[in-house]
């Protein structure tokens, strides 16, 4: 059977007991998936689009931990340049220009201004991004620049005029994080695999030393349902040590923490602090780490730190001292300084960087951000490590150990180096004519909008650029079940303005409970919105 074209215009259903109903028959599956965020979705993805049978389960919502919380850049990584990882660079960027390609409505060039307060400055870090431009060859976003002060201060008309003394351009990618793992979700259920969030992975089923299976819980309705599979593919993110465990645990085999889990804080502040559709990076602030302003959806996300965390709350917050160097740091770049009281919403997301095995110290800035695939004894797969910009080829890495483990059998070679999403269009169509600076709106919804304005009150907007429509068609296609899945991840309110958030919630709740008939979690939901506007004293 030929899989329907990913890109097209009409979006397949994703009714929960349809989706139930299937993941209840007795079948044996290559591919069991643990997690929902950008690695296991691009497994899945990777997997379908061969012509493996798949399934992916996921305890909350796609994208609901690290895969949402993201920079939202697509970028070769200029800090790891300085590390000299020639190697991983080169990769991102390549990366980069393929997921632009294969996701225009959700990804953009974005161009990026390193302002310079020290003369040396200009010329130290432009000749590095002149070196960044040769490695991405012609998959090149533009050349870098090496500006004046009056340039620089065109391109970035907020930033702090004192000492100035020119700056550097140079250009990498943007994104939305969670609507693109939404589109991968989609894309690979469009090739065929199953994939159900809100059912959690509760243990693994071993049998004469053999991984052949996962037992679950349906969280909405508590049902167990058992899974079957030849494969199994550990994509939990900074929680795969706990599966890792239970998979040692079965047969007996000690396992050690492969996971350094590091919070990156951002704050999210109104356009006016940086009215452009240029980001500003600092790439060595006071205490050596790195600091950008980003326009997105209409804000400015101010951030980021890497600060080691211990436990793995799925709601971690920022400590003091976080905020306290954000704020800091942009008041030294800024002409104008946002203060805790401009701060429209603040999100944290926990890094699953992957630990040397000799390794038990603190210093998670020191680690590396490559990803890292083993295979255990019994045959469960682990993947961790990476980040969003190389997800597809961490999902290559994950095949080919699958394959070398004898795991699978060869099928068809990877095709999603030139795999639109749903809603890239194809290649005939006309370019995409959006930025992800701008406000939100249909031209997330690409090749899509049809289908969308023919939605029941596609132009009835509730607030914040959120139709009914949207709503709707987020509970119809897009797996949503909660007010916070729309809020937070179908649209972005929650990370953009958790105040207005808020208070469209009792809206949202009422069309999803018409379109799902179970409860839409608004009381959760509000207190949700309280911890994204909450700072630490």
């Amino acid at each position: 059977m030929t899989p329907p074209n990913a890109s097209a215009a009409t979006p397949l259903p994703t009714t929960r007991a349809a989706l139930m109903a299937r993941l209840a028959q007795p079948h044996a599956y290559d591919v069991a998936i643990i997690g929902g965020g950008a690695t296991g979705l691009g497994v899945a993805l990777d997997a379908a689009s061969r012509g493996y049978s798949v399934v992916l389960v996921e305890s909350h919502d796609f994208a609901k931990g690290t895969s949402s919380r993201a920079t939202k850049l697509v970028h070769g990584g200029v800090r790891y340049l300085a590390q000299g990882n020639i190697a991983l660079v080169r990769e991102a960027l390549h990366e980069r220009t393929t997921l632009l390609h294969n996701a225009p409505h959700l990804a953009q060039p974005l161009p990026f201004i390193m302002p310079s307060y020290k003369f040396w400055e200009t010329p130290f870090y432009g000749i590095g991004l002149k070196v960044y431009d040769a490695l991405a060859g012609k998959a090149g976003l533009g050349p870098t620049e090496f500006l004046g002060r009056d340039a620089t201060l065109k391109y970035l008309p907020t930033a702090q005029p004192n000492g100035l003394k020119g700056g550097v351009k140079y250009w990498d990618g943007q994104f939305d994080d969670a609507r693109l793992a939404l589109a991968l979700a989609r894309t690979a259920a469009a090739h065929g695999a199953l994939l159900v969030n809100y059912c959690a992975a509760t243990g693994l089923v071993h049998e004469n030393g053999k991984l052949v299976g996962l037992n679950c819980v349906d969280r909405e309705l508590g049902t167990p349902v058992n899974i079957r599979a030849r494969c199994v593919v550990n994509a939990a993110g900074v929680w795969v040590d706990d599966f890792r465990q239970k998979d040692g645990e079965a047969v007996g085999r000690s396992t050690k923490p492969m996971v350094a889990p590091s919070q990156g804080v951002h704050v999210v502040v109104d356009r006016e602090f940086l009215p452009t559709d240029h980001a500003l990076l600092v790439p060595k602030t006071t205490d050596g780490r790195v600091l950008f302003a980003v326009p997105w959806l209409g804000k400015t996300i101010l951030g980021t730190t890497d600060t080691p965390r211990h436990d793995l709350d799925r709601e971690p917050r920022p400590f003091k001292e976080e905020i306290e160097f954000i704020l800091r740091e942009s008041a030294r770049y800024l002409s104008r300084a946002p203060t805790r009281a401009d701060i429209k919403s603040v999100w944290v997301g926990l890094r699953p960087l992957v630990k040397p095995q000799d390794d038990d110290g603190d210093n998670t800035k020191g680690l590396s951000r490559e990803h890292t695939v083993l295979v255990s004894k019994s045959g469960l797969v682990t993947v961790t490590g990476g980040k969003w910009t190389t997800y597809r080829a961490m999902a290559e890495d994950v095949l080919a150990k699958c394959l070398e483990a004898g795991l699978l059998q060869p099928r068809q070679a990877s095709i999603t180096s030139h795999l639109r999403l749903v809603g890239g269009g194809t290649d005939g169509d006309a370019p995409v004519q959006r930025r992800i600076s701008d406000a939100p709106g249909l031209p997330a919804y690409g090749s899509e909008q049809p289908a969308l304005l023919a939605m029941p009150g596609a132009t009835h907007e509730l607030g914040g650029g959120l139709t009914e429509g949207m709503v709707r068609f987020a509970a119809r296609f897009e797996y949503a079940r909660t007010v916070e899945d729309v809020l937070a991840r179908r649209s972005r309110l929650l990370f953009l303005d958790a105040r207005l958030a808020a208070s469209m919630a009792p809206a949202v709740a009422e069309i999803l409970r018409e379109e799902t008939q179970v409860d839409p979690q608004l009381e959760a939901f509000g207190e949700l919105a309280k911890l994204y506007l909450t700072l630490p004293d």
